[in-house]
């Protein structure tokens, strides 16, 4: 259980200070990943994202949507698509703040009226200053590495109120990945070449070692193939993907690529993935595993038990219905616990029987 786990986050620098003024009531003081100081009158009891992966991180933290008012349009997606709505049934309804370019949709925001606004903090003032103006606090965000997945967690803890609950779950991120470390050093052989990949209509894209993947793979023992691979858009052709030759392809959750639909594609079938049908589609869960998130540490066994096949053991699924309920409050179901796995789309897939009940 992740209550059980002990607690090696150290303070952060981001700690929340509670004051009190004459009338009695506490200010809390959050300084965000801008660096900047936000001061709201006590803890929030509505908040507003215009980030896709936040809410279901927030909603980890708080062990609830009760406070979610506002959230992005990719997110709603990923809410009505996956587990989200099932365990949180009103966030297949939240209203859209922000579109996928993240540009805030003020007159919505004052309708919902929020104690704060979580927005971007490293894409320019463009989306920040809308909000600011129209008088709303925002906390900025940061993206890209564990520290900064780590830093979400106690921001959000901040804002709920719920410092420790955000020391607990930072402690748990640390004691999985001291875990998986310890269990990659063990692993013998030569480490896998795998990649994520993104397949819309007749264009692909992938992921770089400069964001979260160049440290998730690297923890769970894989070789990132697009690793010194420089791209703006992200976008590939075939001819570079068969050169790279990916041992196992984890197909993205942002699009609706299946791994039927590589190995129908004729222009990768001399990739060593599609020759042994080691494509996979990565779960959906609270949220799209593949990205930063307080599901990180299963997104990781996954990835790890992927690349190097165990028997039937059924951790995976322990480690799920133990997370599920303490992240959401929720108690997963075995045919819930398939959905989030895909085992519809992966079935099929080499030695994706490990993950079967």
């Amino acid at each position: 259980m992740i209550a059980a786990v002990a607690l090696t986050a150290g303070c952060s620098s981001r700690d929340a200070v509670t004051t009190d003024d004459s009338a009695g009531s506490s200010a809390l003081t959050i300084v965000d990943q801008r660096g900047k100081t936000i001061t709201l009158d006590g803890p929030a009891d509505k908040v507003a994202f215009t980030v896709m992966p936040a809410p279901a991180i927030f909603a980890a933290v708080d062990r609830s949507y009760d406070r979610i008012v506002g959230i992005n349009e990719s997110t709603l997606t990923a809410n009505r698509g996956g587990m989200f709505a099932t365990m949180f049934p009103g966030s297949a309804e939240s209203p859209v703040v922000a579109g996928n370019d993240f540009v805030p949709n003020v007159e919505t925001l004052l309708q919902l009226d929020p104690d704060v606004v979580v927005q971007w903090g490293d894409r320019g003032t463009g989306v920040t200053e809308p909000i600011e103006a129209a008088g709303m606090p925002v906390v900025g965000l940061e993206y890209g590495t564990q520290e900064d997945l780590e830093n979400w967690i106690t921001l959000f803890a901040q804002i709920a109120g719920k410092p420790e609950r955000g020391t607990e779950l930072v402690g748990w991120q640390h004691a999985e990945i001291a875990k998986m470390r310890d269990r990659v050093a063990k692993q013998s052989g030569e480490r896998p070449r795998a990649m994520i990949l993104s397949k819309t209509g007749d264009t692909y894209s992938t992921t770089t070692a400069d964001g979260y993947d160049g440290f998730q793979f690297d923890l769970v023992g894989a070789d990132l193939v697009t690793d010194g691979f420089v791209s703006d858009s992200g976008q590939v052709n075939a001819e570079q993907i068969l050169a790279w030759n990916p041992e196992v392809i984890m197909l993205s959750g942002f699009d609706t690529s299946t791994p039927a639909d590589i190995y129908a594609d004729s222009r990768l079938a001399g990739t060593s993935a599609v020759k042994n049908k080691r494509v996979y589609k990565t779960p959906l869960g609270g949220y799209r595993w593949q990205v930063p998130s307080a599901e990180s540490p299963l997104m990781w066994q996954w990835m790890n038990q992927i690349l190097y096949p165990t028997e039937r053991n059924g951790e995976l699924r322990t480690q799920m219905r133990d997370a599920f309920d303490d992240l959401f409050a929720y108690d997963i179901s075995e045919d819930e616990i398939d959905q989030v796995l895909r085992l519809d789309m992966n079935g099929d897939a080499a030695d994706y029987d490990q993950f079967r009940r």
